[in-house]
């Protein structure tokens, strides 16, 4: 009997085009299967509902609103979340999800695939 293993697969919000590129290649480093990255908070939604995911990079100001419904759902479904956003100061994100990892940008790749694979052996 073969035992099927599928990647984590992770959600990427941010509507920066080159900053999206990079965490998608940072994702990629570790195996992840990449979802994004999704520049809008119902491009984002619509992507976690049809498949949901085993971690998520979040950025706070997406084109069409801040992504915090979505962060709220995924919390509610057990997915681990980085928010990864120039407003991490803006918001006290640690009362409102303290569950979740808050990466100030700039913010330097290895901090971001440290979290990555600490949480990809979770997932």
């Amino acid at each position: 009997m073969t035992e099927q293993t599928t990647q984590p697969r992770i959600l990427i919000m941010e509507d920066d085009y080159i900053v999206g590129l990079d965490m998608v290649e940072q994702a990629k480093v570790l195996g992840l299967v990449v979802d994004g990255p999704h520049p809008t908070v119902s491009e984002g939604t619509a992507a976690a509902n049809t498949a949901k995911p085993d971690l998520a990079i979040l950025d706070i100001e997406l084109k069409d609103g801040k992504v915090f419904p979505l962060a709220e759902q995924l919390v509610e479904d057990g997915v681990p979340i980085i928010f990864h956003s120039g407003h991490v100061g803006d918001i006290d994100l640690e009362t409102r999800f303290p569950s979740a990892h808050i990466c100030a940008k700039p913010c330097p790749p290895n901090v971001i695939l440290d979290i990555l694979a600490e949480n990809r052996k979770a997932a």
